[in-house]
């Protein structure tokens, strides 16, 4: 049951991450463009993307490998979604500065989850 919840989860961050990516694009173009933060809003949506791939990957290697490795590797990346893609988009929307200091946060979990994801298929 948990494996199909995130296979679900992993489709929805991506169908966010898409949405996003085209409501920055268009709706938000004159937005981010005025900013200076185009580059960065597509940073976000970019890492948001990968990271909801790597999510429904985990999902699917949980199917051949029941580990709790591979598990934390998809809560790390769905924590790391939030505060790395997160932070950036509420930085481009509001110009909150100190936001900033959270992304490297959600970079970190990023590696965490690549690691637990490696560490997870060694020990399969």
């Amino acid at each position: 049951m948990i494996r199909d919840n995130n296979i679900v989860l992993g489709s929805i961050l991506a169908m966010i991450a898409v949405g996003l990516g085209a409501f920055g694009a268009h709706a938000l173009e004159d937005i981010l463009v005025a900013n200076g933060r185009v580059d960065t809003w597509e940073t976000a949506v970019s890492y948001h993307f990968y990271h909801s791939l790597a999510i429904l990957i985990s999902s699917l290697l949980l199917h051949h490998f029941s580990n709790r490795n591979i598990q934390r590797a998809i809560y790390s990346f769905l924590v790391g979604i939030i505060l790395f893609s997160g932070s950036l988009y509420v930085l481009c929307l509001t110009g909150l500065e100190f936001l900033g200091a959270i992304t490297p946060a959600g970079g970190v979990l990023f590696i965490l989850g690549w690691t637990l994801l490696a560490i997870g298929a060694i020990k399969k």
